[in-house]
């Protein structure tokens, strides 16, 4: 199971972004001037050490291409890489690696609410893709939803949006992004005033079914936190690793 979401993580960012090699990482670098920022991971079936020397080589190079100092990567299939990362001065993050156990549970329809797929050119796409922006305290920008849209298009994301039924007014979305039978849910946010009535639960169903719609075999995703952990296991998913995130620690607020 950790082998094909090994193969997963390696094969998604590839496309759209280039693989640099650094030994035993691979630093995937976002092709364009806009987009998401990608990170460096271990290389696939690296099976040895990680030398502090190797992840201060990315950082560099991170650094050099004004981007974010960012690792991730599953304990349990490198479990060496965390002390290197760490005596390299970055903060290590701890989040529940989940999969889903056969089919999904059923969960309540979401009152008020419609959930459904969200096309290319479907209007109510931006709202669908800002809405887990809003989730999280920030805004997407003018190219987020032109992005999504295009990957839509091409087959390599399906987005799920949650509107309002009265207003039509975007509530919360996600997306799910299937390669190779195996398939990851992303990015799920609720706007925070629409918060408390199932519709990222609900979402998620929807991304999943969708999922396995397109003949996806392993489904899984990441939780934030524990509390989150616990909202995904009622819809089947359960904890099978840790996924580890890095970033640079956050620089002292001035006196």
């Amino acid at each position: 199971m950790l082998n094909r979401i090994e193969a997963y993580y390696d094969a998604v960012p590839r496309s759209s972004a280039r693989a640099e090699d650094f030994g035993p990482l691979t630093f995937f670098v976002r092709e364009g001037s806009d987009g998401w920022p990608f990170y460096a991971r271990p290389v696939l079936g690296h099976a040895g050490p990680v030398r502090v020397e190797d992840v201060e080589r990315v950082r560099a190079r991170q650094r050099e291409l004004g981007l974010p100092e960012a690792f991730e990567w599953v304990a349990e299939t490198t479990p060496g890489l965390r002390a290197a990362v760490e005596a390299s001065g970055l903060v290590v993050h701890e989040h529940p690696l989940m999969v889903l156990e056969g089919e999904p549970l059923p969960v309540p329809e979401p009152a008020g609410a419609v959930v459904r797929t969200v096309g290319a050119d479907d209007p109510g796409l931006p709202a669908a893709v800002a809405a887990p922006y809003a989730a999280f305290g920030a805004t997407a920008g003018p190219g987020d939803a032109r992005r999504v849209a295009e990957r839509v298009a091409a087959g390599l994301t399906v987005l799920v949006g949650a509107f309002d039924a009265a207003g039509g007014e975007g509530l919360a979305g996600g997306q799910v992004q299937p390669v190779g039978g195996v398939a990851e849910v992303v990015g799920v946010g609720t706007r925070p005033e629409a918060r408390r009535r199932g519709l990222g639960l609900a979402v998620t169903a929807a991304l999943v079914a969708e999922a396995r719609a397109a003949g996806t075999e392993v489904v899984f995703l990441t939780a934030s936190d524990a509390d989150v952990e616990r909202l995904y296991a009622r819809l089947g998913f359960r904890t099978v690793a840790t996924a580890l995130i890095a970033e640079a620690p956050e620089a002292p607020e001035a006196p």
